[in-house]
């Protein structure tokens, strides 16, 4: 497992290694021995798996409170995305910036989005598939959403609000100075 750091310091790039033949690939995307080994020992409880159907559809960004806030560890299992995750931890040195990766098939990259960070994607194809591994369970009465194009933030998304196909939700998402948000940085 290839491990890159981003500008944002706990946010991760994890690329497995892939093993091909004339058949396709193998690839083990999540080890937690080999990975603690690293120094990232996370407890996943839930698989999620979503298909957006158009090019240009975004979701988030979102986030889980405690004590529900959840770990992510996000890959493409078909198409492209524009990966985001955004510092929103009170107080540290990098609250409201802003990392973003594509994530394909192709390319085999993950994400690690820690707790405390809100994370939200673009399609950058028609018919994309996101897989993402939780570090606790879905709990609506924590779950919660960052305006995805709040210009405070200001992340490159590639596509404006009148053409992104988005939910109701997250069309209504507040700005990250109006965000119901109790994350606080610890040096």
């Amino acid at each position: 497992m290839h491990i890159e750091a981003t500008a944002l310091p706990d946010v991760l790039i994890l690329t497995p290694a892939r093993f091909g033949d004339s058949r396709g690939f193998f690839s083990e995307s999540w080890n937690k021995s080999r990975l603690a080994e690293q120094g990232i020992d996370i407890e996943f409880v839930q698989d999620n798996h979503s298909l957006s159907a158009a090019k240009g559809t975004v979701r988030g960004l979102h986030f889980q409170t405690p004590p529900h806030a959840q770990d992510k560890l996000v890959r493409c299992g078909r198409g492209a995305l524009l990966d985001v995750a955004v510092d929103i931890r009170h107080g540290s040195p990098t609250y409201g910036k802003w990392v973003s990766v594509e994530l394909s098939a192709d390319n085999g990259r993950q994400l690690l989005v820690p707790k405390g960070f809100a994370h939200g994607f673009v399609t950058l194809t028609d018919d994309t598939e996101i897989i993402y591994k939780c570090s606790d369970y879905y709990a609506p009465d924590c779950d919660r959403a960052l305006m995805f194009d709040d210009p405070a933030v200001g992340v490159e998304w590639g596509i404006h609000r009148e053409k992104a196909i988005m939910s109701d939700k997250d069309l209504a998402a507040p700005a990250l100075a109006d965000l119901d948000n109790p994350f606080v940085w610890v040096a």
